[in-house]
């Protein structure tokens, strides 16, 4: 029996039993004395050498293993084992020594280890529709189906039970487990040398918890209740992590909108039941005090003073305080260009306001940007050629906002220069005052001239920022042109020198819902322009244009526009009226398929000088223009992505009349390709007269920024 305490020793290494007839089985192997003699004595001397080990002889005979384990007699030392030759050798140095560590796998004869391939598969979560989600989180669909080693596929399905679950706890499953298996899929005919390995992570939602009682710790408000009212949570909801982040960031949204500028949304804290599987819902919210707009200040790299800062705002000092006006605030002075960014942000005074608020600065962070810029425009157009324009642009040359804009068009058939001088929120937002002096060389069929003009222009316009209901402008125009035109009583072309004082203004009125690319809603727009030509004689009349544009969106991807012009030009004849002035039909902005103002009234074929066989081409007869215009067109926009394909039909022409007729359309008809940017979409439109007249193409083409209309 072993001793108290101990239990029996088992197993392979238990050391055989003792036979009992054996005298010397409990005996000492070297008996105490002799152990204590062989002991070399020990003396108090700390600094004494130590003394030389004795080294007993080899055995004579047999291994050193067979002289270990030859039996030992009573008395008898143990004999020492021979010395090994490569232990006594001296160390290598330490420069020759091999430091290549030794390869952890057997060598596979150069070849890399290959990978072990694996599919994944997810169960439980398509009902809660989060298997989409959770492929494009999970570890396992990261892996690409390839792993090292079968821990590693482990390891990955391990990480995306944890995945499975928080994604359960996000919609309300807060009981939610899931749990990964790996198995072997066997190969084909069932053999296992082609076989691979499925990784299986199956999930289970358990019960769905949804929010019990809703309680809001804040202060009070105006109106009262207002942040429980903004938090649009109701008890019975699913306790969903994105339903109820969407509330708290609707409180931190709505509240600056309704005076609360400084508002907090604290730590949300929900208690869960597990019995009743509800979860009481509380949320502290420090809501700050109440306020008002009080003044502008401004720091930073200033590029405009505190007056002309005060064009910008759209609230007035002393109105409650509204984060979208104060965003208003900041995108109008980005949106002058002048600025690498700029900061707006209230700043507490601690000073009263109206009906118990208090008055709250913004502060405007200026940081300066480049003032100048380069700019150009290359177009094309079948019957106006190319056409190539550059701008050079200072816009703060004259301060604050009075730009100076030096342009040049270099085109086939026309070339000028000119100046601009344009300021930007001049006295009020949004409006603008430009001055342009001009010099242009045209050369059409229907006219050569050389015009100068000095215009200037007044106008309120809508801006990417903030699209106006209603613009308009207004202005005046000094020309002075010398162009080439048909003398009817002459019946040939002749040079004649106009004087044209123009009184030009525009309405618009606009429900689209995009400046670039409108995609719903119509545009009605008005011209009228009172003038005087003097040539010889001073002859005044109008000019008058009216256009609307409409859009329908069939789908999101297809939308149906339409437009229809109609002009006229009444009080004078039109053979006083220059040429420039006139109304022509025809070019990528009119009707497509003709060439730029070839529709319209033509010279008379009396003008013509036969060939030498006496034939006349009907094709060399030049427009001379009209006093009425009309003009409809239909685009269907088909679009996909960042590109577009837009069949269409135009019609219309140029009359002599004062009004336009409906008789005697033109039609032309094609196809174009869109290619959409962030700064409106490039155009490519291939068109063909339908009822085609000697002299116009055949194919059409025109290439441009910008919608047709």
């Amino acid at each position: 029996m072993g001793m108290p305490g101990t239990a029996p020793a088992r197993g392979p290494d238990t050391p055989a039993p003792v036979p009992a007839s054996d005298p010397q089985a409990n005996a000492p192997i070297v008996p105490d004395a002799e152990f204590d003699a062989a002991l070399p004595p020990i003396t108090n001397d700390i600094n004494a050498p130590l003394e030389p080990v004795t080294v007993q002889p080899a055995t004579p005979t047999g291994s050193a293993e067979q002289a270990a384990a030859a039996p030992l007699t009573p008395g008898q030392p143990p004999a020492a084992a021979t010395p090994d030759a490569a232990l006594a050798a001296p160390l290598e140095p330490l420069a020759a020594f091999d430091s290549t560590p030794l390869n952890a796998v057997a060598d596979s004869g150069g070849t890399e280890t290959p990978d072990i391939a694996y599919v994944t598969e997810v169960r439980g979560l398509d009902p809660l529709g989060l298997t989409d989600e959770f492929n494009s989180l999970s570890a396992l669909r990261e892996g690409k189906g390839k792993a090292d080693n079968a821990t590693q596929i482990a390891a990955r399905a391990r990480e995306d039970e944890g995945l499975a679950v928080r994604l359960m706890k996000s919609l309300g499953y807060y009981d939610g487990t899931a749990i990964s298996t790996i198995e072997n899929v066997p190969g084909e005919n069932g053999t296992a040398a082609a076989s691979r390995i499925r990784a299986i992570v199956s999930a289970t939602p358990g019960v769905l918890y949804t929010l019990g009682t809703i309680t809001v710790q804040a202060g009070p408000t105006v109106p009262e209740g207002l942040v429980r009212r903004e938090l649009p949570l109701k008890t019975g909801d699913p306790i969903q992590a994105a339903r109820v982040q969407g509330a708290e960031a609707n409180v931190s949204l709505k509240l600056p909108q309704q005076g609360y500028p400084f508002v907090k949304v604290g730590e949300r804290d929900i208690l869960l039941d597990e019995q009743t599987h509800r979860g009481d819902y509380t949320l502290p919210v420090d809501t700050g005090p109440r306020s008002s707009f009080g003044a502008l200040r401004t720091e930073g790299d200033a590029v405009f003073g505190l007056e002309h800062l005060n064009v910008f705002p759209r609230f007035k000092q002393g109105q409650l305080y509204d984060a979208r006006l104060t965003d208003d605030l900041r995108q109008a002075v980005v949106g002058t260009g002048l600025f690498n960014s700029v900061g707006v942000e209230p700043v507490r005074t601690g000073q009263p306001g109206p009906d118990g608020t208090e008055q709250v600065d913004l502060m405007i962070r200026q940081n300066k940007g480049p003032a100048r810029s380069l700019a150009g425009s290359v177009g094309f157009q079948t019957g106006q050629g190319v056409t190539a324009e550059g701008t050079f642009t200072n816009r703060n040359r004259f301060p604050p906002e009075g730009a100076l804009i030096l342009g040049a068009i270099a085109g086939t058939q026309q070339q000028g220069l000119s100046a601009t001088f344009r300021r930007q929120n001049a006295g009020r937002r949004d409006r603008t005052v430009t001055v342009i002096a001009s010099a242009l060389r045209a050369n059409y069929d229907a006219f050569e001239a050389f015009t100068g003009t000095l215009s200037g222009r007044i106008s309120y316009d809508s801006t990417p920022i903030w699209q106006k209901k209603f613009t308009y402008a207004y202005g005046f125009e000094l020309v002075g042109t010398n162009e080439s035109v048909f003398d009817f009583g002459e019946n040939r072309r002749v040079r004649r020198t106009y004087g044209v004082l123009a009184l030009p203004g525009q309405a618009l009125f606009d429900r689209s819902n995009d400046l670039l690319n409108p995609t719903k809603g119509y545009r009605l727009k008005l011209n009228l322009s009172p003038e005087t030509s003097v040539q010889g004689s001073v002859r005044p009349y109008g000019r008058a244009l009216i256009e609307a544009t409409g859009y329908y969106p069939v789908s999101d991807s297809l939308v149906i526009a339409g437009r229809a012009r109609a002009g006229s030009i009444f009080g004078v004849a039109r053979d006083d009226i220059a040429p420039s002035r006139r109304y022509y039909g025809g070019g990528g902005g009119s009707v497509r398929g003709y060439g730029f103002q070839r529709l319209g009234p033509l010279e008379p074929v009396s003008s013509l000088v036969p060939d030498d066989k006496g034939n006349i081409d009907l094709a060399n007869l030049r427009p001379v223009g009209g006093r009425s215009l009309n003009e409809f067109s239909l685009e269907a926009r088909y679009r996909f992505g960042d590109f577009g394909i837009v069949p269409f039909i135009d019609a219309g022409n140029a009359y002599e009349s004062v009004l336009p007729k409906g008789g005697d359309l033109r039609f032309g008809a094609g196809i174009g390709g869109r290619f959409y940017t962030n700064f409106g979409p490039m155009r490519v439109d291939v068109a063909t007269p339908l009822n085609r007249r000697p002299g116009d193409p055949r194919i059409a083409l025109y290439l441009s920024i910008g919608q047709a209309f």
